[in-house]
């Protein structure tokens, strides 16, 4: 489907404003790689069989403060120069008028991105635990980042990280149209008074949504590139580091995964392999570490949740459409309230 970025439109900017990519007498070709609950990916390939990626926001039911497709423009080019993998920076259109909203293009990145359990095996056993332990050094990488010396210094913002996410995620889970947040709720006020009473942790650059799902990866299990930085803020790089965690389903967990992925298949670092690669990396003491992470898997819970609370009600709304969507909305409902009810039960209420 390329209704969402018209070929014709998008190569007549690109003629005008991008002369890298080449575009001969017909238009570039456009292919959705990606989309549904998230900003959407399409590959362009242009007259010299050159391959590029476009990133635009989703058609419908979309929030006013989400999906600031200038914001990820931002990061990916701040971070282009780091250690960091991203895709390389190629061009970004603030002019909504083109496609119908803003978007982004970067040169497109080889590898394999593995976003559910089915995908794990699509890597040899032998890499599967350097994709898992990668994956950790690449997080730390960001982490150790000065987000003021890449040029990030403006989007700062007053008060800690945690209360901001606790307020924002709770306001916006207010606004869907889950019928019952009784556990949402309940699980919130367990996070505020346990957020209280944490030491404040430096301000880093976090992704927001790091997982192997949103990282490509070569056949060696080692990161190319990371993607999707619709989330990215001046944040807590603990904050990270508990999304991946929650994310991280192992064989024979009593709780499920935020987000079944890879590493329910065998041969995947264990939990504690990751959180102490990165106190290696990172140089942060490991029990220190374990401590904390026991609250940080849980507010990555909860909020786990409340973006599952927006997913349904975009289900809810129709704008999925089809019975197998609707199906999907009532397992979208049961898992937030399954990963709500598990903050409560981690954190003693």
């Amino acid at each position: 489907m390329t209704d969402a970025v018209p070929p014709g439109p998008l190569s007549d900017w690109l003629r005008r404003e991008v002369p890298r990519v080449a575009v001969g007498d017909g238009p570039v070709v456009v292919e959705q790689i990606s989309g549904g609950h998230s900003n959407l990916t399409y590959r362009i390939i242009d007259a010299a069989g050159r391959r590029f990626a476009l990133r635009r926001p989703p058609t419908g039911m979309v929030l006013a403060t989400a999906h600031d497709m200038g914001r990820e423009w931002r990061f990916i080019s701040a971070l282009a120069p780091t250690a960091v993998p991203v895709p390389p920076p190629v061009a970004f259109c603030g002019d909504p008028d083109v496609i119908g909203a803003e978007f982004y293009l970067t040169e497109f990145v080889d590898g394999d991105v593995l976003g559910d359990e089915a995908s794990g095996h699509r890597l040899a056993p032998a890499a599967r635990r350097t994709a898992g332990l990668h994956a950790v050094d690449v997080l730390a990488d960001l982490h150790a980042v000065d987000p003021d010396a890449v040029g990030l210094a403006d989007l700062r913002r007053p008060g800690r990280y945690l209360e901001r996410q606790l307020r924002r995620w709770h306001r916006q889970v207010h606004e869907s149209a889950v019928p019952d947040l009784s556990a949402v709720d309940g699980a919130h006020a367990l996070l505020v008074e346990r957020a209280a009473d944490l030491a404040p942790s430096k301000a880093c650059i976090a992704h927001g949504d790091f997982r192997l799902g949103n990282l490509a990866v070569g056949p060696d299990g080692r990161v190319r590139a990371v993607f999707d930085w619709e989330l990215a803020a001046i944040g807590d790089p603990l904050a990270d580091l508990g999304w991946l965690l929650a994310s991280w389903g192992r064989p024979g967990d009593d709780v499920p995964p935020t987000i079944p992925g890879p590493s329910l298949v065998d041969g995947y670092p264990e939990r504690v392999d990751l959180i102490t690669r990165y106190a290696e990396r990172s140089g942060r003491d490991l029990a220190t570490l374990q401590d904390e992470l026991d609250f940080y898997v849980a507010f990555a819970r909860w909020r786990s949740a409340c973006i599952g609370a927006g997913v349904y009600t975009r289900y809810a709304g129709g704008v999925m459409g089809g019975r197998a969507e609707a199906d999907g909305g009532a397992a979208r409902l049961a898992s937030l309230q399954r990963q709500a009810e598990a903050v409560i039960a981690a954190l003693g209420g």
